[in-house]
């Protein structure tokens, strides 16, 4: 089992930063792909930046600029720098994160989910 734990939502203002964050623990090996989605009220889940294999990634043009995915590939984590952060911001963010497991095979696992509360 794999479990991916998120960290560093909360609320700021219009303008703000904030760090998320997503460890991954468990019978990991590897971590493959990463990505980050957020889902507002009333809203479908939105991917904002997606990680291949070899590390490049790609933005939501709404994010680009201000959003920076990175990760730890020898600590097994991912971050999301989101910066210059605006009210249409607002939204649960969740990690998906494909990891090679112990057991030899790739899983793909969700985080939790964290709350991000931008103000006007």
């Amino acid at each position: 089992q794999v479990q991916l734990v998120e960290s560093g939502g909360g609320l700021v203002q219009t303008g703000g930063s904030l760090r998320l964050s997503c460890a991954a623990s468990g019978s990991i090996v590897a971590l493959k792909a990463t990505s980050w989605y957020r889902q507002a009220p009333g809203k479908q889940r939105e991917l904002v930046a997606a990680t291949n294999s070899g590390g490049y990634t790609n933005y939501v043009d709404s994010v680009k600029g201000r959003f920076t995915a990175s990760r730890d590939n020898a600590k097994n984590t991912v971050d999301l720098q989101m910066n210059s952060l605006k009210p249409e911001d607002t939204a649960v963010y969740y990690c998906y994160a494909v990891v090679a497991t112990t057991q030899g095979v790739n899983r793909a696992y969700w985080g939790q989910g964290t709350q991000v509360t931008v103000s006007s």
